[in-house]
């Protein structure tokens, strides 16, 4: 097992320190983790990396090496290390099911533990969350926008290694049908795909020995790159080495709306009526859009996927929002700071609806809000007592996906700038 304890600040560790010098440390806690608002001035975002950040929360143990680098680094005293070389978290998890659309407020994740062992958890929490949230709502829009004409993830060369495989996992949470990445087909099941890039063309002294090694290797129903020279005289020469059943032509530059006619034209004078389309080159949800009218029957994503579209983090929090008393008594607590304002006790939320569609996210404070009969509760047990109690599958999670974003009023498909979708009426 590769611990996960060390992806972590250090404050976390000193602030573990001075807690259990003062006897402070085993105080009852509730800490949540939430936006403020929504980033980017989208209308709503959507939870990814839960089942990710449970993983990592198994795999948070302080073995010999950890401690002997933070003994050897002077990070934290030895009372300290001896009570890290036992930790196991022992407390409880509520949160938002993965693929949940969430709000400002919106309760996302609930830690309920000790304040040592809940404390130790919010980097580990926040660089997950923070970071596959962003990608599964900048996913979301593109779904939303291809209407349903299929989205590939294809953005490793654009991110880290690791966090490539992180956000094809969140690409197919909200609904992208494929990856160009292997390393997440083999950990997440995510299915992959991929055929040649305009080097393969470039490789060879024609562009009909290029498709001809392509066809002859991949068969037919391979996707030809037709725009590495002249894209006209590419689509005979495709048509004419394939035949009419080729199964793709991906287009990777130029204006992409009034290439899509063109080539949808050829094709289909040579016969190849049933030849898709996929276009590729820097795509956004606003760009998805624009060739809406475009006779394009897949997109493929890089770039502004895998870096948020332009906002590579969600804005989540992780604050102490309740702890115990000298007397044991729970007490609320929050940050009073004018610009960075946080509301104490222990939250729950539900998503009333009227007719099936969503109309506002109720979060109550200290107790469950009144139910009408039409609500729909939001937080489900993630951890019970230390023990993992929720592992859906990344199939049952975009279903879930699916649901929640069937429920939001039509105003959510707006891609322009606007306020949260959903009011969030605490009380």
């Amino acid at each position: 097992m590769t611990s996960t304890a060390l992806l972590t600040d250090r404050y976390e560790l000193t602030m573990l320190q001075a807690a259990l010098a003062d006897g402070t440390a085993h105080r009852p806690s509730v800490f949540e983790l939430f936006s403020r608002r929504l980033t980017g001035g989208r209308r709503y975002g959507v939870v990814a990396g839960i089942g990710r950040a449970l993983d990592a929360l198994e795999q948070f143990r302080f073995g010999d090496d950890e401690l002997a680098w933070l003994r050897d680094a002077e990070v934290v005293d030895a009372p300290t290390l001896d009570w890290l070389a036992d930790y196991r978290f022992t407390g409880s998890i509520w949160g938002y099911a993965e693929g949940e659309v969430y709000l400002p407020q919106s309760p996302v994740v609930v830690v309920e533990s000790t304040f040592a062992e809940g404390v130790l958890l919010e980097t580990l929490l926040l660089s997950i969350l923070n970071h596959d949230s962003a990608i599964a709502s900048a996913g979301a829009r593109m779904v939303s926008a291809a209407a349903g004409r299929p989205c590939i993830e294809m953005g490793s060369r654009r991110t880290h290694e690791q966090a490539a495989v992180a956000a094809a996992r969140a690409a197919c949470l909200v609904g992208f049908a494929a990856t160009s990445n292997l390393e997440a087909g083999r950990t997440h099941g995510v299915p992959t795909t991929g055929t040649s890039a305009h080097a393969f063309t470039l490789l060879h002294d024609t562009e009909r020995d290029a498709f001809s090694a392509q066809v002859d290797s991949l068969g037919t129903g391979t996707t030809l790159l037709v725009d590495t020279y002249d894209v006209a005289e590419a689509i005979r020469t495709a048509v004419e080495v394939a035949g009419p059943g080729l199964g793709a032509v991906r287009i990777d530059s130029g204006d992409l709306v009034a290439l899509a006619h063109q080539v949808r034209r050829q094709l289909d004078d040579l016969g190849a009526t049933d030849t898709r389309i996929i276009v590729t080159s820097d795509l956004d949800e606003h760009a998805i859009a624009a060739l809406a009218a475009a006779p394009v029957d897949g997109y493929g994503v890089g770039t502004s996927l895998v870096t948020g579209s332009g906002v590579p983090t969600s804005g989540f929090v992780y604050k102490l929002v309740s702890r115990a008393d000298d007397t044991g008594a729970m007490v609320s607590v929050a940050k009073a700071s004018t610009e960075k304002t946080s509301v104490g006790g222990r939250k729950f939320a539900v998503r009333r609806l009227t007719g099936g569609v969503a109309r506002t996210e109720l979060v109550g404070v200290g107790e469950p809000p009144a139910h009408d009969g039409d609500d729909r509760s939001l937080l489900v047990e993630l951890v019970r007592a230390g023990e993992r109690v929720h592992r859906p599958t990344l199939q049952q999670s975009t279903a879930h996906h699916q649901s929640a974003m069937a429920e939001l009023p039509l105003v959510a498909t707006q891609l322009s700038p606007g306020g949260p979708v959903l009011d969030t009426l605490l009380g």
